[in-house]
């Protein structure tokens, strides 16, 4: 009996564990799901539409012309301008094709310059309008031109921003907020108030088994037995003094030494998560993430060179002109110009010279993002290496990715040779991408 109930002690303990553990999981659920909720009040929820989903209208026009135009739209022209009224550098080109007619339109967009120069009083209106501000030349064809305006009139570009909300409040108006705020402050009082509930059952029942051990020490004979049980000590000493122990502790060190050290070697020459400061404080959360900016605006050879170019000072200075000028980082830039120099970038990804690598193989051709290699670059205010980019690391990716291989007649033998010997994707592996001389000759 004297064993049991000091057994039950160390029952009361796990009992107790077991049960923060349950609690700060359901504290960390209820406070993830207020959140959640908290967050559809304050941002609210597009009238028709459920949470979690979002209205797109379906466009009047063509959807293929449509999605040319978008594409066409957002490499090219979202810098300098938005779809709906907005001004950023030019004006918001919502309703333009009412304002001007499709020929002068084109006539625009392929070369503004001309039309200026030439003395056409819409032109020259526009030029003075918004600053002298120069508006690039444009090698597209008539059909691109075209499917950009439908995408345009289509309205599919517009982001709205004001939200309704129900009767008798303000578009806007976060709804809800303080009856979720106040449930989340209800669960919180309720987990504390548990755990404290369960310290002191434990603290009760601690106190309990002393004033036993007490009692049976002061009024009852105890047997051998007994008296061992309920005055038992825990000697350390017998443990550290263990041979199995200490064997055990110096394995555990040399292996872990060991590991340190292969970890260490291997890593010579990998700079992944390599964050340097840049002259320029350029934010890519900015300028690709919220402007949503394509990467090609800036590296201009991105899809077509063998390596994607540090963009000139003259590219900045297409928005800088007229944004931000007074900025301290922007004024960098007009130093640098100034001065005829180039803007000293700190390089981040740099393979050995000993391997090959071309961006446009990769990018066109194979079709891969950005963020395959560079991770979420359009989440971050200072660009820091995100892959390994160790030769492991690239085989693995020859390995694993199947070539698109559909419509391209170059590519059918070898797919039929491919499928005869073996069940598996036509990868790039496949197609010879993990032979040496591939990346070393």
């Amino acid at each position: 009996m004297i064993s049991c109930i000091l057994k039950t002690k160390s029952k009361v303990f796990l009992a107790f564990l077991l049960a923060l553990v349950v609690s700060s999981g359901a504290f960390a659920q209820e406070q993830e799901k207020a959140s959640e909720q908290a967050e559809v009040a304050t941002k609210g929820v597009v009238p028709g539409a459920t949470e979690g989903a979002t209205t797109d209208a379906t466009p009047a026009g063509d959807p293929a012309v449509i999605s040319a135009g978008e594409a066409l739209f957002k490499n090219n022209c979202a810098v300098c301008h938005s779809a709906g009224t907005d001004v950023i550098v030019g004006p918001g080109l919502q309703g333009v094709s009412d304002r001007r007619n499709e020929a002068w339109l084109i006539k625009w967009i392929k070369n503004s310059q001309a039309l200026i120069q030439a003395g056409d009083p819409e032109a020259v209106a526009v030029y003075n309008e918004y600053n002298k501000q120069a508006m690039p030349s444009f090698a597209f064809s008539d059909d691109e031109v075209k499917a950009i305006l439908a995408y345009v009139e289509s309205g599919k570009g517009i982001v709205s921003t004001v939200v309704e909300g129900p009767e008798g409040t303000t578009p806007g108006e976060n709804i809800g907020t303080e009856a979720i705020g106040a449930v989340g402050g209800y669960l919180d009082i309720i987990l504390v108030v548990l755990i404290v509930v369960l310290i002191v059952l434990v603290v009760t029942l601690l106190l309990i088994t002393s004033l036993l051990k007490n009692y049976l020490n002061k009024t009852r004979t105890l047997d051998e037995y007994d008296n061992e049980v309920v005055n038992q000590r825990f000697d350390f000493s017998k443990i550290y003094k263990s041979k199995a122990v200490r064997t055990l502790v110096v394995l555990i060190f040399v292996v872990v030494l060991i590991d340190l050290t292969i970890e260490e070697t291997m890593g010579i020459g990998i700079q992944q998560g390599y964050q340097p400061k840049q002259p320029i404080a350029f934010s890519h959360k900015l300028h690709a993430g919220e402007h949503q900016i394509n990467c090609n605006y800036c590296h201009t050879t991105v899809y077509k060179g063998k390596s994607a170019s540090i963009p000139s000072a003259n590219i900045c200075m297409n928005c800088h002109s007229q944004i931000k000028t007074e900025s301290p980082e922007i004024q960098k830039i007009y130093r640098a110009i100034e001065r005829n120099r180039p803007i000293e970038w700190v390089r981040i990804h740099n393979l050995p010279d000993l391997a090959y690598f071309n961006h446009s193989q990769h990018t066109q051709v194979g079709g891969v993002e950005c963020q395959t290699c560079h991770g979420p670059i359009e989440e971050m205010d200072v660009v820091y290496q995100y892959s390994p980019l160790t030769m492991g690391w690239c085989i693995d990716c020859h390995r694993e990715t199947p070539l698109n291989t559909e419509g391209n007649e170059y590519y059918d033998n070898l797919v039929e040779l491919h499928e005869e010997s073996s069940k598996g994707a036509f990868t790039v592996s496949s197609n010879g991408g993990t032979e040496c001389s591939k990346c070393h000759y």
